[in-house]
Parts: structure tokens; C-alpha cells; sequence
């Protein structure tokens, strides 16, 4: 005879369900409106937070797995509604964990700035562009998400902004109560000014509107307990980057480099001036050090030679790795898929598995040293 479940039952078993974007248990954020239970057959009305909530297909999903394994259910429906103006509200503050979004005077309180936060923020800066810093930054990320750890990319570059398509990530994110979910990727949480605009239409914004972006993207997103936020900065220091280090001082900056000197010059300008802020730096990675020939497994430096270990040297840190020429880190980046996910084995994968284990050694042991001024 099959046992009869009960509500209680099909309440523990929806407990097991958490909400995608905010990694809690639906039950304890209010989304249940309504269970029934007629012998083997269940009905459940879920809320969601906006009408055509693009989580709403895995919502339905997940809750109609959880149910099915429950001992006696034969039969699943589950409706979707959407929450009222209240009900968002209340599901906000559940969200925020009572604390306020504003501080004194009304400023947007960052969480990442607070002295409790123990998520490490980390700067991916460059001298110059077309040096491999947005791909070093999604590989990275993606690298330390499949180490275990929970993880955010915002990208900052405004104005070149490429986040979106080398995570594959698109859509709109919900926003409701002045707070933003980020979408998701390859198991990391994303946030970009590419989702809000059309991705044909120039932005062409001036400090104070670049500095007000920012600003949001810190303290308007729900990132949840992340351990680590890498942004992906602009080349050059500029609005975006004296921002960055006003909101975050505390952050470390990872410089990217290539092997020539004309751009490690460039790179050690730019971490001089960040120096300046009161910034940490974490260390320099030299992209593109080498190139193996796929035929002979000759080794050539195409780009000279000797460059990231010199920037590391001037700015008084490590090198944390060089990561060789690779045509299917491009190819990845176009299709939206990291090659330390789409080509795990490959030379430069593995060098990135390296940093990015150096990073999470790095945030437990609180390695960071203040970068040198010199002029």
C-alpha cells in the first residue's frame, strides 16, 4: 500500500528547493503561496518576483523533481504567480537580511566595503588594451567557481564592455525594491552594463555617470556570500578605475601584462598611479609569454621576452604565471565558453588552474602587499 504524503511532507520536500538567483530555500522566502495535497496528487502555486521571471523554467523544474520524490506522489502540478508590490518588498528585506540599503546621507551602502565582508575583491587591470585581461578575468573566475568557491564578475570596462558574450551570458537581469539579480554562467554570477543596453548602441558617458554605474553594480546587485568578485577593468587608469579604489580600497589588483616592454611600461604606469588609492596588489600574469608549435612542440616568444617578471619586480610583487599563446582561448571567448571549461588540458587551462589556486591560497593566508609609488 502506498503511503499517503502530506503537506508537511511536500513542505520539507519543497525546503530542498533554492531559489537560482538567491541560493535560499524557497519555503523561507515566502515563494509557497499555496499547497494541496488529494491523496497521491499535488498542487503547489509558486510566486515569483516579476512576471516572466527567466528563472521561472528552473523554479518549475526543481520543484517538480523535489516533489515527485516524495513517497505516495503520483501526480505533480505546479502553477507559477507572480508577487504583489508587498510581497516583493517583504521578499527583499528576507533577501537583504534586514539590513538597509542606504547609509547616512542616503549613500547606497556597498557591501563589499563593509569591515565583515569576506569576499575578496579582486581589479583585473592592463596598461593598454588587446592584452588578454577579459579573458584572463573569465577564465580566472571560471577557474576558482570549479574550485568550489562562489563567485561574481562584474565587468566596470563601461565602454568595452565583452563580459556578456565570453560567458555566454544574455538576458535581462530582475530587478525590483532597488535591487538587481545578476545573471548567471558557467557556475559564476554576472553583472554587466551589456544587459541593459542594446549591444549595437555606444556608451558614451562622462565620470559622473560612469561613477554612478559602478556605484550600482557594488551596492544595487544581489551577489549573495561570494568569495571572490573579480572586476574587469578598463585598460589605462581613468574614471572607472579611481572609482573602483574610492568604493573599495581594500581590493587587490592583478596587473596583465604581455612580454614586450612597451607594454609593461604601460602596465607599470597604470599600477603607480592605483598605488595612489590605497590598493593592494595580488601579483602579475604575463599573457601570451609563448607560443608551442602544434606540429614540433618548439616553444617561440613571439613577443619578446623577460616583461612580466620585470613589472612584477618594479611593482614589488610575483609573477603569478605566464600563460601561453593559445587559438582556442580566442575561439572559447567568441563562443562564450572559457577554455579552462571547453579544453581543461590545455597548457594555458592549467596555468590558469595555477593562479587561480594561488588566489584562493592567497585570500585565506590575506597575502597583499601595497603597490610602490615611484615616479
Amino acid at each position: 500500500m502506498l503511503a499517503v504524503p502530506t503537506v508537511d511532507h511536500v513542505m520539507q520536500a519543497l525546503a530542498t528547493v533554492k531559489d537560482p538567483d538567491v541560493g535560499r530555500p524557497i519555503t523561507d522566502l515566502g515563494m509557497v503561496r499555496e499547497v494541496t495535497v488529494d491523496g497521491g496528487h499535488v498542487n503547489v502555486d509558486v510566486l515569483l518576483t516579476v512576471p516572466g521571471c527567466p528563472m521561472k523554467d528552473r523554479i518549475n523544474n526543481d520543484v517538480t523533481a523535489a516533489l515527485r520524490s516524495v513517497e505516495g506522489v503520483t501526480d505533480v502540478a505546479v502553477q507559477l504567480s507572480s508577487m504583489t508590490e508587498q510581497q516583493r518588498a517583504e521578499f527583499a528585506a528576507k533577501v537583504r537580511g534586514g539590513q538597509p540599503n542606504t547609509g547616512p546621507g542616503g549613500q547606497p551602502v556597498i557591501p563589499f566595503a563593509q569591515m565583515d565582508s569576506r569576499t575578496k575583491v579582486i581589479a583585473v587591470a592592463s596598461g593598454k588594451g588587446g592584452v588578454g585581461k577579459s579573458s584572463i578575468t573569465t577564465n580566472l573566475a571560471v577557474a576558482l567557481a570549479r574550485q568550489g568557491h562562489d563567485v561574481g564578475i562584474l565587468d566596470a570596462d563601461i565602454w568595452g564592455y565583452s563580459i556578456p558574450r565570453m560567458m555566454g551570458a544574455s538576458g535581462r537581469p530582475v530587478a525590483f525594491e532597488n535591487m538587481v539579480m545578476p545573471l548567471q554562467a558557467h557556475g559564476c554570477k554576472v553583472i554587466s552594463i551589456g544587459f541593459f543596453i542594446d549591444a549595437e548602441r555606444p556608451v558614451i558617458w562622462r565620470g559622473p555617470m560612469l561613477h554612478r554605474a559602478l556605484q550600482q553594480f557594488l551596492a544595487d546587485v544581489h551577489w549573495g556570500d561570494l568569495d571572490f568578485l573579480l572586476c574587469d577593468l578598463p585598460p589605462g587608469t581613468g574614471d572607472i578605475a579611481i572609482s573602483l579604489a574610492q568604493m573599495l580600497p581594500n581590493a587587490d589588483m592583478i596587473v596583465v601584462t604581455t612580454p614586450q616592454q612597451a607594454a609593461q611600461r604601460v602596465a607599470l604606469r597604470a599600477g603607480q598611479t592605483t598605488a595612489q588609492t590605497g590598493m593592494k596588489v595580488a601579483g602579475v600574469i604575463e599573457n601570451m609569454a609563448t607560443f608551442v608549435a602544434p606540429d614540433t612542440g618548439k616553444e617561440y616568444r613571439i613577443f619578446g621576452e623577460g616583461g612580466g617578471i620585470l613589472l612584477a619586480e618594479e611593482l614589488d610583487t610575483k609573477l603569478l604565471g605566464s600563460i601561453p599563446i593559445d587559438p582556442r582561448l580566442r575561439e572559447g571567448a567568441d563562443a562564450g565558453v572559457p577554455l579552462v571549461i571547453g579544453e581543461p588540458e590545455a597548457p594555458a587551462s592549467k596555468r590558469l588552474l595555477e593562479i587561480a589556486e594561488q588566489l584562493a591560497a592567497g585570500k585565506r593566508s590575506l597575502v597583499g602587499k601595497s603597490l610602490p609609488l615611484k615616479f
